[in-house]
């Protein structure tokens, strides 16, 4: 949810991705809000990028298996 947030799509984009309703994302992007100590999707992205992430290519590295099994799935 941190990366999507970072990309900067609209509430109902994110919901659509996910095959949830836009409450369930406004649900969590609050609780994540509370946890960042933000009252903003600006401040929020800015907070994540201070937390260095990892992105999901310097994963792959660590979890080869499991990241050819999400490519296989996005194939489908």
């Amino acid at each position: 949810m941190l990366t999507i947030l970072a990309e900067g799509l609209q509430k109902k984009q994110i919901a659509y991705g996910l095959d949830v309703t836009e409450a369930t994302i406004k649900t969590h992007m609050t609780a994540i809000f509370r946890k960042l100590g933000v009252r903003s999707r600006t401040k929020a992205v800015l907070a994540i990028g201070k937390l260095n992430l990892e992105s999901a290519e310097s994963r792959e590295n660590e979890y080869p298996e499991t990241a050819a099994a999400l490519k296989q799935d996005r194939q489908l």
